[in-house]
């Protein structure tokens, strides 16, 4: 099965997908996030994603590495740079080796699959594009990166306009093309749905990819009574005009998703998200440990009417 995914969000659900015994799981996960710090290429939700299946993420946060410490951050504090954007010191150890890799004009595909064997990854971790795209925030004070946004200002200003630069250009990997039209299953975890699943759709032949895919295309809402667990998408959906609710996350998926995941809590919304598009699957979403996770898996699994090999 093929899971497309952003984040915190994106990394539970594959961890859950990952806990399922005969399920073999690619995860194509976003790679606009991505931002030079300090000279070194940075890849924000891949690692995330990349840690939590290796067990190495950071529980208490979501992200980052477990047991990690920011003494190469004190230094360059120290010499007068700007370090608002936290790296640990192993977590460093990977931005190193990507970057150097990058600098040999490697593909980052093969840099991110390298990655994840290295440190014992089972799953396939698939960057949809190896071009470079961003996402870029306009707030009052103009356009400025999505890291700006969300770490430094800590999701502060409001939203007004979001793009996605360079995604016109972006050509799909092949690798990804293979796995939407390879997959049993093609579910779109709860993540943002505006600039973590967006931006992966956005990229030139990956939204026709899943349409043209045999296989049943199941998005989970990251919506649970009009809150998410984590992260600005209820905020950003908000400010540009969408519906804050299960409804609204299933227009944004209408055309795309057959089916659409939604909270217990939401119930009553089932009518509108099936006149939006999607047939509403009523399950408890929330996420706080493995069981749960694996539970959830177990449950979006089950609606692929063919055996997943």
């Amino acid at each position: 099965m093929t899971l497309l995914a952003g984040g915190v969000g994106g990394a539970k659900m594959a961890e859950g997908f990952a806990a399922l015994a005969d399920v073999e799981l690619t995860v194509i996960g976003n790679v606009a996030d991505d931002e030079a710090f300090h000279g070194l290429w940075v890849s924000p939700d891949i690692d995330t994603v990349t840690y939590t299946l290796a067990g190495l993420i950071n529980r208490d946060q979501g992200w980052g590495v477990a047991d990690e410490a920011g003494r190469a951050l004190e230094v360059l504090k120290t010499l007068g740079e700007d370090t608002w954007m936290f790296l640990g010191d192993r977590d460093f150890g990977l931005h190193i080796h990507r970057t150097a890799r990058r600098a040999r004009g490697e593909r980052p595909s093969v840099i991110a699959r390298d990655v994840a064997r290295a440190f014992g990854v089972e799953a396939e971790i698939v960057l949809p594009t190896d071009d470079r795209v961003q996402t870029k925030v306009e707030t009052d004070a103009g356009w400025i990166g999505f890291q700006d946004y969300f770490v430094r200002q800590q999701c502060a200003p409001e939203v007004k306009a979001l793009r996605y630069d360079g995604i016109e250009a972006a050509r799909p990997t092949p690798e990804a093309l293979a796995a939407l039209a390879g997959a049993d299953l093609i579910v779109i975890a709860p993540s943002n749905p505006l600039v973590s699943i967006r931006p992966i759709l956005g990229i030139p032949g990956i939204a026709e990819a899943v349409k043209q895919a045999a296989a049943p295309v199941v998005a989970v809402s990251p919506l649970i009574a009009g809150r998410v667990v984590k992260g600005p998408a209820d905020r950003m959906m908000a400010a540009l005009g969408h519906r804050v609710d299960a409804v609204g996350i299933a227009e944004i998926y209408a055309g795309l998703a057959g089916s659409l995941v939604i909270d217990e809590a939401d119930a009553a919304l089932a009518g509108g998200v099936r006149a939006a598009g999607p047939e509403p699957v009523i399950r408890p979403t929330l996420m706080t440990d493995l069981a749960g996770k694996r539970r959830l898996a177990g449950e979006i699994l089950a609606l692929c009417p063919e055996p997943v090999a």
